[in-house]
Formats: structure tokens, C-alpha cells, sequence
């Protein structure tokens, strides 16, 4: 199930975007639940969504595979367990070797274990099992990366899995529609370029605001 809108109203920023998305998620109040952010932007949303639901607030860091000599292109995605989702399509018509995907989807899971421990320490993870877990990222563009951190804490076997972006393209959001339980986003704009194009402020997040947010954040058991 997704719930979305079409307005285009620019977001002042992610605090503005996560206060807004909290909103859509009060139904959750009631429930037992862990917040997991994309980061780096994916935090500073998430933060406001655990606030307003005074739940946990937690990392899920999926990584991208890019391709050959173009990594900002995207031909899949990894998460902290290993597991991959490549799309088999685009490796085939780029005609990308074994080989490569080997070696890169190993090199971006050791990426994903690097941050893990940078920004977490050595904090154990939340128990996902019988939860109500909500994924929260400043915005999709391709899904590939939402959909590997969906696929991930599935394994845990949550009670549910929520995605909740302020904003993504219409044929992403319902490819997550159809991965997650439900999909909450407040902007689906057409034409989509990037996911920037869509707040006033969009700066960069240095590490030290992240683990500022996270100092006081992170489930502890």
C-alpha cells in the first residue's frame, strides 16, 4: 500500500520534511517501533519521525553498485548482511563481467561495514523481530538502495515494514509499493531529476551532526 500526494511545494529542509512526514505516521504511536535511517540525509529526517513517535532510532546503511566506469549509475545495491540486488537487465545490456560485480559488491559491503561501525561503535542492533519497522531516507530516486534495505531487515522478521520519504519519482514509489507493507511519501513529482531539486536547503551532512543526532539516539540493547 503507498500513500502519497503530488504537491510540489519545496521543502525549507529535512527537519521541515521529517516533521512533516512524522504527520502521516501518528497511526504508529501505538505500536512497537523502530525508526532505521538511511544516512546521511536519511537521519536528520528519521530523527524528527522517531521523536514525534518516540520510538527507537537506528542505522540501515545500504551502499550502491555502480557500473563500470560510472558508479553514480546504479546496477544495484547492497546492505550490511551482504545480501545483493543487481538489476539483471542493465548488467546484461551494459555487458558488465561477473567478475566485476564480484569485486565491487564485496567492496561496498566492506564500505557498509566501515560506517556501520564508524557511526554506531560497537552498540549491538535493535531486535527487528515482531516490530514495526520504519525505513526513512530524505528522498529515493532509483529505489535500488530503499529496496535492498527493505529486502534486508526482512530477514528479521518485523511485524511490518514501512518506507517513509518525503519524495520520489511515481514509478519508484510503486516499485517500493510493492516490496514494503506500506509506502508513505508527501511528494511525487513528475518530471524527477535528482531529490535536491525538491528542498530550499539541501546541504551537505557532516559526520560530526550525524553522530551528534546519534549520540542520543541509538538503541542501546
Amino acid at each position: 500500500m503507498r500513500s502519497c500526494t503530488r504537491s510540489l511545494r519545496l521543502f525549507r529542509d529535512r527537519v521541515e520534511a521529517g516533521k512533516l512526514l512524522a504527520g502521516e505516521l501518528e497511526e504508529l504511536k501505538s505500536k512497537d517501533v523502530v525508526v532505521l535511517a538511511i544516512p546521511r540525509g536519511g537521519v536528520i529526517v528519521a530523527n524528527e519521525v522517531a521523536r514525534a513517535l518516540k520510538s527507537h532510532l537506528d542505522l540501515i546503511i545500504p551502499r550502491k553498485v555502480g557500473a563500470p566506469g560510472n558508479p553514480e549509475l546504479a546496477i544495484g545495491a547492497v546492505t550490511q548482511d551482504g545480501a545483493a540486488i543487481i538489476d539483471k537487465d542493465t548488467v546484461r545490456m551494459l555487458g558488465v563481467s561477473e567478475k566485476y560485480l564480484e569485486d565491487e559488491v564485496k567492496s561496498q559491503v566492506e564500505e557498509v561495514t566501515r560506517r556501520m561501525k564508524k557511526y554506531r561503535g560497537e552498540r549491538p542492533y535493535p531486535k527487528l523481530k515482531d516490530k514495526f519497522v520504519v525505513i526513512v531516507d530524505d528522498g529515493v530516486a532509483t529505489g535500488y538502495t530503499m529496496k535492498a534495505a527493505i529486502r534486508s531487515v526482512r530477514r528479521e522478521r518485523p511485524a511490518s515494514v514501512w518506507v517513509a520519504v518525503p519524495v520520489g519519482p511515481p514509478e519508484s514509489i510503486e516499485e517500493l509499493s510493492k516490496e514494503a507493507d506500506r509506502v508513505v511519501c508527501l511528494r511525487m513529482p513528475e518530471p524527477f531529476f535528482a531529490i535536491g531539486q525538491f528542498y530550499e536547503s539541501f546541504d551537505q551532512i557532516e559526520d560530526e551532526e550525524l553522530l551528534q543526532i546519534l549520540g542520543g539516539s541509538l538503541v542501546q540493547s
